[in-house]
């Protein structure tokens, strides 16, 4: 009794563990959307590429009462020669949350990624970055925010 009792048990496991394996992630983009035209073979014209063109990469809210949640929308223009795609916005901290287009941006056209920070239980000088994860080369780039959160006791 033991012995199947055990034997049930890891079949059960493993089917467990077989069906977590296949879920995908609904927020995952199709990887046909991504053009990358470097090789290697040397043959490496960027300008086919889509390349981002922020207005600034950095933001600073200054002084803010702790609790306050803030955002900032980070604009963009996509400078490059084919459809932009943002496949994934990693915030540093689960006190930053985002919020992007999942829709390609066509060469010259223009978009928003927006990051809000909560300010709760973060008191003192904050510091955070978002990684921005797209099919241009590179393909990571660094937005960042800044802040200096006071105890809404101090204020």
């Amino acid at each position: 009794m033991n012995k199947t009792f055990l034997t049930f048990g890891f079949i059960i496991l493993t089917l467990t563990f077989l069906s977590a394996c296949n879920q995908e992630d609904p927020n995952k983009l199709p990887a046909d959307l991504i053009n990358n035209p470097i090789s290697a073979d040397g043959d490496n014209d960027l300008s086919a590429l889509p390349k981002f063109e922020f207005v600034s990469t950095e933001h600073d809210f200054g002084k803010l009462i702790e609790g306050v949640k803030v955002s900032f929308k980070y604009k963009f223009k996509n400078v490059g020669g084919a459809d932009l795609v943002i496949m994934q916005v990693k915030p540093s901290c689960g006190c930053t949350a985002t919020s992007f287009s999942k829709d390609p941006v066509p060469p010259g056209g223009t978009g928003v990624i927006e990051l809000t920070f909560d300010s709760s239980h973060q008191p003192g000088k904050n510091f955070k970055t978002a990684s921005v994860i797209a099919n241009t080369q590179p393909n990571t780039i660094e937005l960042k925010l800044r802040a200096e959160v006071v105890p809404a006791d101090q204020f």
